[in-house]
């Protein structure tokens, strides 16, 4: 029997969580003040942190929102601590995200909370439980951009504003990417429930590989030129032009050395 003790156990933040946590927020007064020797060390450190943190949240957001549908076996799954280390693939959902940041700047979706589906009755909900996650990215970008399309950078040291361009890509392209319906990804988890069973057992085999048929896609330069197009005109909208989110990126690559243009407009 499930004692009242191991329910409050199951959604307990996890020790792991609160360290990054306190990571995103020691690097994050670093780029602030301006604490740091080399500037891009600090960004490159509060960025990938708070990428992390995102992609946390993304999860619980599924999980939550699953528990709330009827599926009463998330909280022992561990999916409530908002701890990775608990999901079901941990390389897909926070290793390969951040690899994927660090050669690339893309908010890669992460794949994660094994959710069952049969204890969740009604369409509307299994939907809801699938958009959640990119919904949390959603928020993510619109509290990073915050100050730009507020006109509140008055005080914001300039790195930290470059900083926050950078985290703001990368939720927009997590949160465009997930919304995507192709099977694997959140987007086509969506919409899913309103197919035909035959369309479903149809597409069902090729959901393990949606997410490398688009990064396949992807590859071919003119796509990737829509597409990017697409992010920076959405960032640009939301009041981040290409200069912060140029000097963004190359803060956080500070291993590739001392950009001069970026420098100078600090």
């Amino acid at each position: 029997m499930t004692t009242a003790a191991s329910r409050r156990s199951d959604r307990r933040i996890s020790p792991v969580f609160l360290g990054i946590l306190a990571v995103t927020a020691v690097t994050a007064w670093a780029t602030w003040t301006g604490f740091a020797e080399q500037p891009g060390i600090a960004v490159f450190l509060f960025v990938t942190a708070a990428w992390i943190v995102s992609l946390c949240l993304h999860e619980y957001a599924h999980a939550r929102t699953a528990l709330h549908s009827g599926d009463i076996s998330i909280g022992a799954k561990g999916y409530l601590t908002l701890n990775p280390l608990a999901y079901t693939h941990a390389l897909l959902s926070i290793v390969l995200p951040v690899i994927f940041v660090i050669m690339g700047g893309i908010g890669l979706p992460g794949g994660a909370v094994f959710i069952e589906r049969n204890r969740i009755q009604g369409r509307w909900k299994h939907s809801l439980i699938s958009a959640a996650g990119p919904l949390t990215n959603v928020l993510f970008a619109v509290v990073c951009t915050a100050p730009f399309w507020l006109h509140a950078l008055d005080g914001v040291p300039q790195d930290f504003q470059y900083a926050l361009a950078f985290l703001a890509l990368l939720q927009v392209t997590a949160a465009i990417l997930n919304f995507l319906p192709v099977p694997g990804l959140d987007g086509y988890g969506v919409i899913e429930p309103w197919l035909s069973y035959t369309i479903r057992r149809q597409v069902e085999p090729f959901a393990p590989f949606g997410l490398l048929a688009v990064f396949a896609v992807l590859w071919i330069p003119s796509v990737n030129g829509v597409f990017f197009d697409a992010i920076y005109g959405i960032l640009n909208s939301l009041g981040i032009d290409d200069v912060h989110r140029y000097c963004g990126q190359e803060l956080y690559r500070f291993w590739q050395g001392t950009n001069e243009f970026c420098s100078v407009s600090r």
